[in-house]
Formats: C-alpha cells, sequence, structure tokens
C-alpha cells in the first residue's frame, strides 16, 4: 500500500457574528481576511500562512456552556507562534482570559467569543 502525505488545508468554525469574530482574528491578532465564494450564509475566510481559519456564522448544533475551563481538555486548534510573551501581551491587553499548558510546554489555551478553545505553542520556525 502506497503512503499519503497529508497536510492541513483548513479549520473551520462556527461563529454566531462573523463581523464579532473578524475583530477578535483580524484585529486582535492580526489575520488577514481572504476571498470567499458565496455559500449562501455569512462567514469570513482568515488566511494563516499557507492555511487558513474558516468562520461560518451557522446555528451551533454544540453547547457553548459547560466547556471545561482549560481548553486542552476540549476540540481545538493549535497554532505555532516563535514568542508566547508577544501573545499573552496581547491577551492580557484585552481582557482575554487563558490558561497555560498543563503538561509544562511553552503553550496558552483560550477561547473565541464562541467558545472555540485556541492553542498557542512556542515553537521555533
Amino acid at each position: 500500500m502506497s503512503k499519503i502525505s497529508y497536510s492541513l488545508n483548513h479549520v473551520s468554525l462556527i461563529v454566531a457574528d462573523v463581523e464579532k469574530s473578524l475583530e477578535f482574528y483580524c484585529r486582535t491578532f492580526g489575520l488577514q481576511q481572504v476571498d470567499r465564494p458565496d455559500f449562501g450564509f455569512p462567514g469570513a475566510w482568515l488566511q494563516l500562512g499557507a492555511q487558513q481559519i474558516h468562520l461560518m456564522e451557522l446555528k451551533n448544533p454544540d453547547s457553548v456552556t459547560g466547556r471545561p475551563e482549560h481548553g486542552g481538555r476540549d476540540r481545538h486548534v493549535a497554532l505555532n507562534v516563535p514568542d508566547l510573551s508577544t501573545v499573552r501581551e496581547i491577551l492580557d491587553k484585552q481582557g482575554i482570559v487563558y490558561t497555560v499548558s498543563i503538561s509544562g510546554r511553552k503553550a496558552l489555551f483560550f477561547r473565541d467569543p464562541d467558545g472555540n478553545a485556541i492553542e498557542i505553542i512556542e515553537q521555533e520556525f
């Protein structure tokens, strides 16, 4: 059997208000919005290196309440950065609550306005 090579193309997140989410992801974290086809519902695509985050304004089938306080114990998206201290400064300035990795790695977790868990990992590029 031949081995297949995979790479990540995009991650999709369900959001209640695409404009509020764009404020969070673009203005807070500096991600860039790119063109998106019309799928018949509001949404936005954000470029993240060679990958993308797709925001979809749809009814969320999952409860946004009762999620674990620590995002590492929930479904989450993990992003790499070269310096975690810069992310901490942004989160602190914006009043965004985060937890550090329980494993002791240089990583932290926080939630977006819709309760989606995001992990940021300090990793040399």
